[in-house]
């Protein structure tokens, strides 16, 4: 019998996890969460990488501590985000968080030096600005000196497993989060790399498929922690959207009409295909093309999430408010008409405060705020639930045939209400699980990297 451990990182928390096949099912033991906070120093806001990685390791710990077997690692994080590493291999400085405002303009710039069009006919991203290619772009112009200095760049889960292995390497899933490859050929696009002026030698050459073997852990990584040497550290979908969708249980012949919604921060939704769609209506209709296991493409819309509801709970428990989620829906269930806003409207991008966010936008439309916490809610949810609908009547638009049902996975998978309202919304059924898809997701790749069948729909009994 053989445990396999995911490092799953979040924006807000993170965990690891253990996972051992028994009696033909996976069972995950939870063996240390902690927190992902970000930072602000100076004019940035930035990831305490390490803090993240001494907390990963108290994970590897408790591993150790309590199972002998442990075969292999694998590390999933958030999408774009990325640490620079100088030729001696040390980290130059705490990665910048996505949410810093420093790109907030550079699309425009940058669509001066190159066509929009054609770049999303070859890497078939959905353009935001916390896209890691506006990111690096913002560096260059911010200090090109230090960028010179570097060496490497590494997205966060490649540079987790850099410090457990010594071994440099980019995995595809989270390189395609990018902008910066060539979709149809899951390369890096080398000449839109020297368009935007950055150094070439920054991108690892032969990207990491899942299930491909990273390396084993360094001497004192293992000393340290107490696992052996030789486990593995795998490549897994080291996105986190494309672990949480490997781990979904498509009926048989169905996953060609069936949709995904991964719900969290973000709510991540779409299909799986076999080859991306550049077409200029995939690109005007906000899809991205990215990177999922096994060679899949993950079609999708990147839709703000539960972040609005997620900040309102934060300020609520700052003021001493009771804000659990359980309390939040009853209340919110209870509402009947609240206004509808457009959830991936910049005023809700990080705005200072949340439920001033909301109320201005609603008054700058003549429409009535909410008051209640209840109410709040009830807004966040509906206006998540039309957003859902809108992407998916976008979605079969360009699909030969129309989604027939949608998969709700991830944290929000158990909001009932938000389940409700989307699949009155859509009119489709709405099969919400598993809730821990990405830990899944992330540890099924392992298993198959050692030659493990894993019928997933009969493991989850969904």
């Amino acid at each position: 019998m053989s445990t396999f451990l995911a490092v799953d990182f979040g924006a807000g928390s993170g965990r690891v996890i253990a996972g051992t096949m028994r009696d033909g099912r996976l069972e995950l033991d939870e063996l240390h969460r902690f927190s992902n906070r970000q930072v602000q120093i100076g004019h940035h806001l930035y990831w305490d990488f390490p803090a993240l990685f001494e907390d990963m390791k108290e994970g590897l710990r408790r591993a150790a501590a309590k199972y002998a077997d442990v075969e292999s690692i694998g590390i999933d994080t958030w999408g774009v985000d990325f640490g620079l590493v100088d030729s001696a291999g040390n980290l130059m400085g705490n990665p910048i968080c996505y949410r810093d405002a420093y790109t907030e303009h550079l699309p425009q710039e940058v669509f001066q030096r190159i066509d929009e069009s054609e770049l999303y006919a070859k890497a078939g991203i959905q353009v935001m600005a916390i896209n890691t290619m506006f990111q690096l772009y913002a560096l260059k112009k911010e200090n090109e000196a230090w960028l010179r200095e570097a060496s490497h760049m590494l997205f966060m889960p490649d540079l987790f497993a850099y410090y457990l292995t010594g071994v440099l390497g980019n995995e595809y899933t989270i390189a395609s989060t990018s902008g910066l490859l060539d979709a149809r050929r899951r390369v890096w696009d080398s000449s839109l790399i020297e368009d935007l002026g950055l150094p070439v030698r920054l991108f690892q050459d032969g990207l990491l498929m899942p299930g491909m073997t990273r390396g084993t852990l360094l001497p004192d990584i293992a000393m340290e922690t107490g696992l052996r040497p030789s486990v593995k550290v795998i490549a897994v979908g080291a996105h986190d959207t494309a672990s949480a969708v490997h781990a979904i249980p498509f009926r048989s012949g169905k996953e060609e009409v069936s949709a995904f919604l991964s719900s969290g921060t973000w709510s991540l939704l779409g299909i799986l295909r076999d080859e991306p769609i550049l077409t200029e209506a995939a690109r005007a209709g906000g899809f991205s093309n990215e990177g999922g296991v096994k060679g899949k493409i993950c079609f999708l819309q990147n839709i703000t999430g539960l972040w609005i509801l997620q900040s309102l709970v934060r300020q609520w428990m700052g003021r001493g408010w009771r804000a659990d989620y359980d309390y939040l829906v009853a209340e919110a269930e209870k509402v009947k008409e609240v206004p509808t806003i457009e959830v991936d409207a910049p005023d809700f991008l990080h705005p200072a405060d949340m439920e001033v966010a909301i109320t201005a936008y609603c008054q700058t439309r003549g429409m009535k705020a909410p008051v209640t916490q209840g109410e709040y809610v009830r807004c966040v949810l509906q206006s998540l639930a039309v957003r859902y609908r809108m992407g998916v009547e976008e979605l079969n638009k360009l699909l030969p045939r129309p989604v027939e049902c949608l998969h709700i996975i991830g944290g929000g998978s158990r909001n009932r209400l938000l389940n409700r309202l989307t699949e009155d919304a859509l009119g489709i059924p709405v099969v919400p699980g598993p809730v821990e898809a990405t830990a899944l997701g992330n540890l099924l790749v392992q298993a198959e990297a050692c030659g493990i069948n894993v019928n997933k729909e009969a493991m989850f009994q969904l």
